[in-house]
């Protein structure tokens, strides 16, 4: 072979080579995006109004209603969990760390205010309300039920349409029931109307006065139940109101307990905690059903499009030895009504 040959054989093998080399990098190079790609996992973001204690029982509920829909955290899910500790004003400031974070859907526990500050932070990113308010229509977080219209979606309670219910079974259950003290956190103002506009027409109806007390801050229910103590009201009632009466459960419940009055809650959580009696939603089946929205939404679902969902099922649950304690005696019809009850 000539040197010439030899030289253009050794520029053809180069050349071989180097298109071979290329074409290896390119494939390494489509296969790492790939494999990058592939590793990208859906992102939840998590808007809490109370802490991590109290928080618990609610987000297990989600996780494990999303396990059951074949979502593990940390293989094929991630959770990104932000707790406002009952401070209202540090909601949008969490949800804008969400949204900065571009999570795949923002799940809000909480009520209108922690919805709107989810809106505010974003309008693309979806929103899946956990107890989204009494009226998330009235409220503006939705459209309409059926159709919400823009990046809001989820579950609502009914605590509104149920506090006539919870009054009603609380007379059955405390007959001579007259006076009784409504204790609320005024922080939500679609709750202050309800108590000041539309509790105390279904009071009317069942003879009963009412008389508020409002509790701003923690410092303040020793003071509040120190007077309660001593005016003796028939019963003490807590109606849906803020974000206090929620990381406050046991202490609320104790006190209650300290000065041996009835008490009527919206939450089977108080009652586990020694409050007497509770009539709501089923949080455990709710707070389950919120997985479905997250999963359709997750598939290319759009928020938009998925009506808000209404609770099918609710508990009334009592304390029996709460009710000892206190020197009270539950009717025997309306404990058979009682799908919990403690001993």
């Amino acid at each position: 072979m000539s040197s010439a040959d030899k030289s253009n054989h050794t520029e053809t093998m180069s050349a071989r080579i180097l298109a071979s080399l290329v074409m290896v990098a390119c494939l390494m190079n489509s296969w790492c995006a790939h494999a990058q790609q592939a590793k990208r996992i859906p992102r939840i973001g998590y808007l809490s109004n109370t802490d991590p204690t109290s928080e618990f029982i609610r987000s297990e509920a989600v996780r494990i209603a999303l396990g059951e829909l074949g979502y593990a955290a940390g293989q094929n899910v991630a959770f990104e969990y932000r707790y406002a500790k009952g401070d209202v004003h540090r909601a949008f400031k969490l949800a804008t760390e969400l949204a900065t974070l571009k999570v795949d859907v923002i799940l809000v526990a909480g009520g209108a205010p922690w919805v709107n500050a989810a809106k505010s932070a974003t309008r693309t990113i979806p929103i899946v309300m956990l107890s989204g308010g009494s009226d998330p229509v009235e409220e503006g977080l939705v459209k309409s039920l059926a159709r919400p219209g823009g990046n809001v979606t989820g579950v609502s309670l009914l605590n509104r349409e149920l506090g006539g219910k919870r009054l009603e079974l609380f007379k059955e259950a405390v007959p001579k029931l007259a006076r009784v003290a409504v204790i609320y956190d005024p922080a939500i103002p679609a709750f202050t109307h309800d108590v000041e506009k539309l509790l105390p027409v279904a009071a009317k109806a069942l003879g009963l006065t009412l008389k508020t007390w409002e509790i701003r801050a923690a410092d303040e229910l020793a003071r509040v139940f120190a007077t309660l103590s001593k005016e003796r009201p028939d019963g003490l009632f807590f109606p849906p109101g803020g974000p206090l009466t929620f990381t406050d459960v046991k202490r609320i419940a104790e006190l209650a307990l300290q000065i041996r009055v009835p008490s009527m809650f919206i939450n089977k959580k108080f009652v586990e905690a020694g409050g007497l009696m509770s009539y709501g939603a089923d949080r455990a089946e709710s707070d389950s059903r919120v997985a479905y929205f997250v999963d359709r939404i997750l598939k290319g679902a759009k928020p938009a499009d998925l009506p808000v969902e209404q609770p099918m099922k609710f508990e009334f649950a009592i304390n029996l030895r709460t009710a000892k304690q206190i020197g009270l005696t539950i009717p025997p019809n309306v404990l058979a009504r009682a799908d919990k009850v403690i001993k």
